[in-house]
């Protein structure tokens, strides 16, 4: 699929300085929102919005198609009247980094009585629209909010170590279950319905300022997940329940055991025997809730590196042949078309780069990784094409003047012989080199905007902990960044193209 020629800002919701001590669909959204249409940027490009399952990372969730509770904005119920506006009012000031252990100590029981208070007396219009969500999605919300409930019943411990007829989904047992957590299981289904709401009206607003929203699916999901529980026979599990084999990728020059993840591995013949059902419905779902996807690990369609569940490193894997051109296939009959972009990046062997040009979808370059050596000069803007989206840095990089602070001098050398001696500083070097680029779309972090070092890195991977902490200051947007952004976006012809704005409708949450 061709892409437009637009630029656009990485951030996640979580990083949005809002009241409450997260990044929420609240008022400072709109007003990021704001920042980008002021900055003439057409393209805003949030995570996985899922709920978590292990740590923070958006990347493990518990659903591959719910949202995460804690990007609720209180104060968005507080004006509908679904919660008292005193106890959002003392909820944390909007700045720091985020403390998830006290957000989910202070926003879960607000929103769950908020949730209550819509069960009992919302207007007549208000349930109309829930009972109309709830009839859409059915498919995944019935498993995902019984699936939570008992999460939280068995202290967050994972499902297959719960008693043996529910892990195994008897029926009579979730029968029993569905009836003992009923009022759980309605609560749930509120707040996912507050989350839709919310995200829904957060993208009415993009569309009316010429804002598409680019999101990220993961290839795999989470053993600790609804997904895996309610469809065991597409995953390659023991008869324990256990995984038989887990995803990872091989050692390399960055790590001598390679990375294990951990995630359960698909059952391809499994899914092929089912017509790739559950890859369309997922896929299906991403392009109703954003406007472009992202596809994390895209080498793992390809193949993918298969780790048996007992190894505790990714040293003893082999790579075994994903679904291929087959599920793309598929998906393009289903959808009528493939708005996605691949995370290419690393060692990419040329059947990946194969499979990747045969269905027109975009790979990424990164401009960071671009002065190693000769070979990564396929990163940079002379080497790229119109089908790249090109980045300064994602989330998993250092930020751009953290990277340059810690880069060898080799790195340094090679970066002033390309970009020239920056006044302005090394960040907006890289971000005029990639929007002057012929990538299709180019993205740069926030971070990276705002000229910030590695205090505000978001993510390190392989590090366990301190990811996905980092907020921006409130009042960092200010109207000469916007300024400059908005001059870049019109001579290297990257202004924002109108999107069709469906009709305004009246939200609930």
């Amino acid at each position: 699929m061709s892409f437009p020629r637009l630029t656009g800002i990485l951030l996640h919701p979580t990083s949005l300085p809002s009241r409450g001590g997260v990044g929420d669909f609240g008022p400072v959204a709109y007003e990021f929102l704001d920042f980008l249409a002021s900055a003439r940027q057409g393209l805003w490009q949030v995570l996985p919005l899922g709920p978590p399952a292990n740590g923070n990372s958006p990347y493990s969730s518990t659903s591959a198609f719910a949202g995460n509770p804690l990007l609720i904005s209180l104060e968005r119920l507080a004006e509908r009247g679904w919660i008292d506006a005193s106890l959002v009012n003392g909820l944390p000031n909007p700045s720091g980094p985020v403390d998830y252990e006290r957000v989910y100590e202070h926003k879960i029981p607000l929103l769950n009585k908020a949730a209550r208070k819509f069960l009992d007396s919302a207007p007549a219009n208000a349930k109309s629209r829930f009972e109309r969500f709830r009839t859409d999605n059915e498919w995944w919300l019935e498993d995902f909010v019984l699936y939570d409930a008992l999460r939280d019943r068995y202290h967050k411990q994972s499902w297959n170590t719960w008693p043996d007829e529910l892990a195994r989904r008897d029926s009579g047992a979730l029968q029993t279950v569905r009836t003992e957590l009923a009022s759980e299981i309605a609560a749930g289904r509120i707040v996912q319905f507050f989350f839709y709401e919310q995200w829904r009206a957060l993208r009415l607003y993009c569309a009316q300022k010429s804002i598409r929203v680019v999101g990220d699916i993961a290839i795999f999901v989470d053993y600790d997940s609804a997904d895996v529980w309610a469809n065991r026979e597409l995953f390659r599990l023991k008869d324990d329940l256990s995984p038989e084999a887990v995803s990872g990728v091989p050692p390399d020059a960055f790590s001598a055991t390679g990375q294990r993840w951990g995630n359960p591995l698909y059952d391809w013949n499994a899914m092929r025997s089912e017509n790739y059902q559950w890859w369309v419905r997922r896929l299906r779902w991403a392009t109703q809730t954003c406007d472009f996807i992202r596809l994390d690990h895209f080498r793992g369609f390809s193949q993918f590196w298969e780790i048996p569940a007992s190894e505790p490193t990714a040293i003893h894997g082999h790579w075994v042949d994903g679904p291929k051109d087959e599920l793309f296939n598929k998906l393009r009959e289903e959808l009528g078309g493939l708005p996605f972009f691949a995370e290419d990046l690393g060692y990419i062997t040329p059947d990946v780069n194969e499979l990747r040009e045969r269905h027109h979808i975009p790979g990424m370059a990164v401009l960071q990784f671009g002065f190693g050596d000769p070979g990564a000069h396929m990163y940079l803007p002379h080497r790229l094409t119109s089908n790249r989206v090109v980045y300064t840095g994602t989330h998993d990089n250092d930020t751009t003047l953290g990277w340059w602070n810690s880069a060898t001098d080799y790195e340094r050398r090679s970066a002033n012989a390309y970009v020239g001696h920056c006044e302005d500083g090394i960040n907006w070097a890289f971000i005029r080199a990639a929007q002057t680029s012929v990538a299709s779309f180019s993205v740069t972090p926030l971070q990276d905007v705002l000229g910030l070092g590695s205090e505000a890195r978001l993510n390190t991977p392989s590090v366990k902990s301190g990811n996905y902490l980092w907020r921006y200051q409130p009042g960092s947007l200010k109207h000469d960044l916007a300024e400059r952004l908005a001059n870049l976006a019109e001579v290297t012809d990257r202004l924002p193209q109108p999107v069709s704005v469906p009709p305004r409708e009246e939200f609930a949450a």
